[in-house]
């Protein structure tokens, strides 16, 4: 059974403005900060995060930038042969979100046609700038949102279980089993996070040019 069934491994990378929580996010999962390669070339950390499924295992290595690059200083050879992407952006920084559509453009046009999630990071904090209402770049993209929290673990997985879903071909797969996540270092507020999540809700029920 072990000689049968190879993992499959995709390669995704990470991209966003410097101090997003992109390093802080990825470094959650124990396992990839443990088994991490250093590519010198690029100045790029390579993280292989791996995750339990119902059809087995799967393993995302997760590039991600350990410069302080910033729009456009990303080499050609960072985007070369992945398979898809997460853009992050700073709930606390409107500037983070505004570039999003940068990023985007940058990975649609070195990457083609790939799963790309948006992640609108440090959702924890109670004084953001950009809120749920305002985020609709995912909806103009047909892209999937998720608000996450890296320092609380807040939506960790669900990021990776979409592009799982959609690299696999199966709508329904499920991560099964507990993943190897550093302890929390702080605990979010539940009821803040049902309120983003109920304004998400309600803005996504209004047309793009209503908005």
């Amino acid at each position: 059974m072990h000689d049968k069934y190879k993992a499959p491994t995709f390669k995704l990378v990470l991209v966003g403005d410097s101090g997003t929580g992109k390093t802080t996010f990825v470094k959650r999962h124990l396992a990839g900060e443990f088994k991490k390669k250093y590519i010198a070339a690029l100045d790029t950390n390579v993280h292989p995060l791996v995750f339990t499924t119902s059809d087995g295992s799967i393993t995302f290595n997760v590039w991600d930038s350990a410069s302080k690059g910033q729009l456009g200083s990303l080499p050609n050879e960072y985007y070369m042969n992945a398979q898809c992407g997460i853009i992050m952006f700073d709930v606390t920084t409107r500037l983070t979100y505004k570039n999003v559509s940068n990023w985007y453009n940058d990975l649609v046009h070195l990457c083609g046609v790939i799963p790309i999630v948006l992640c609108g990071n440090k959702s924890d904090i109670r004084e953001r700038m950009v809120r749920p209402k305002s985020i609709s770049f995912h909806r103009k993209k047909s892209l999937q949102y998720f608000e996450v929290s890296a320092k609380s673990n807040y939506n960790f997985e669900k990021p990776f279980l979409c592009l799982a879903r959609k690299l696999c071909g199966n709508p329904r797969l499920e991560f099964v089993g507990a993943t190897a996540l550093a302890p929390p270092e702080i605990q979010v507020d539940a009821e803040l996070m049902q309120r983003h999540q109920e304004e998400l809700d309600r803005a996504a029920q209004f047309s793009l040019e209503e908005d």
